[in-house]
């Protein structure tokens, strides 16, 4: 009987670690701004740095529901530590506004870069059960947790596709991001594969992709940095599709390349906000 009671004890202790751990991660996700805030306060900011460390582990992940914006009701399976501004709706918000505004029912999605998910989500919602989402995601790790939000949604009208996006459909060198980025948003591709600690992953160009798939009428596209490339392999997209696209831009040299190829497309570019630009179609 002591036995059994002991190998009881040793299984729920687990367990009960878990929900600890859960219940700690959603109080620091949950936390107001003014406490958020002493982490940069000299002294008491490194103190709740390294107690938030010792609590919540770094691979720690809560569900929650986004609090405002366009993608209010959302759930997304957020780190206690990074997930704040999801949390709030904060992410990106005047991309979050473009989307609102112009995604309309039954209309066909592409989120090249679609990290864990927060975009495709929100399309998904916008487009409805006669629309469809495609959403790129390189990173097999992501891929993991984009599957999970989506499921945890509801969503039936989402494919992810387990791939990157680039000028040609080939293998590429993508590094990921590292721990210290718990949504393993930076993750990148070499241009010329110099880098010597990624892995190869499929790259598709999306004019070979709508050979098996309905083209997009809408793009979000945020790639680090690869914007350009991923432009150069939708030439039959451009100009023969005419989807509307919100693209970040990442330097001033990504910025012009982007220019350059959306112009000499018939698009018409304006800035969205400091870091994205919104281009239509001049026909449209």
């Amino acid at each position: 009987m002591t036995t059994v009671l002991t190998e009881k004890a040793a299984n729920k202790a687990p367990a009960q670690t878990a929900r600890t751990r859960r219940w700690i991660g959603k109080l620091l996700l949950y936390s107001p701004n003014f406490l958020r805030a002493l982490r940069d306060v000299p002294v008491v900011g490194q103190a709740i740095h390294k107690l938030s460390h010792s609590l919540v582990r770094r691979d720690e992940r809560v569900w929650a529901q986004i609090q405002g914006g366009p993608g209010q009701g959302l759930w997304l399976e957020l780190s206690p530590r990074t997930g704040h501004d999801y949390l709030r709706g904060d992410v990106e918000g005047a991309t979050q506004s473009v989307l609102a505004k112009r995604l309309r029912a039954g209309a066909v999605f592409y989120d090249l870069g679609a990290n864990i998910g927060l975009f495709s989500l929100l399309a998904a919602r916008l487009v409805g059960p006669t629309g469809q989402v495609f959403s790129f995601e390189p990173d097999p790790e992501v891929g993991v947790r984009l599957r999970r939000n989506i499921e945890r949604n509801g969503f039936v009208n989402v494919t992810v596709v387990q791939a990157g996006v680039w000028s040609k459909s080939c293998r590429k060198i993508f590094s990921a991001a590292g721990a210290s980025s718990p949504d393993r948003g930076l993750g990148k591709f070499s241009v010329e594969d110099e880098e010597t600690n990624g892995v190869a992953v499929e790259c598709v160009s999306l004019d070979d992709f709508i050979a098996n798939a309905p083209p997009p009428d809408a793009i979000k596209c945020d790639v680090e940095g690869a914007e350009a490339e991923v432009l150069r392999g939708a030439s039959e997209v451009l100009r023969n599709r005419h989807p509307w696209i919100v693209c970040e831009i990442h330097s001033e040299r990504n910025g012009r390349s982007v220019r350059e190829i959306l112009s000499g497309a018939g698009y018409r570019i304006d800035s969205v906000d400091a870091s994205h630009i919104l281009a239509v179609p001049k026909t449209g």
